[in-house]
């Protein structure tokens, strides 16, 4: 078997996740879809804003980022 660049892609399978949320964080969050629809023209549900919310805020962490694999 050749030896390819590309490594074997991780698992990319969705995993479900259910939350209850404060009503001032679903009013945030409302608002915050609302101006994403307003800034890209392009309407998203809350339920596909959040994961890439939850990426940029872990991705953003340097503490948590010290503690990953390989983390500086």
């Amino acid at each position: 078997m050749a030896d390819l660049r590309l490594p074997r892609l991780p698992d990319r399978t969705p995993v479900k996740v259910g939350i209850q949320v404060t009503p001032q964080l679903f009013a945030d969050l409302t608002r915050y879809a609302a101006l994403y629809k307003e800034t890209y023209g392009q309407e998203e549900a809350i339920a596909d804003l959040i994961p890439s919310m939850l990426t940029a805020f872990l991705d953003s962490d340097r503490v948590f980022a010290k503690t990953r694999p390989g983390g500086k």
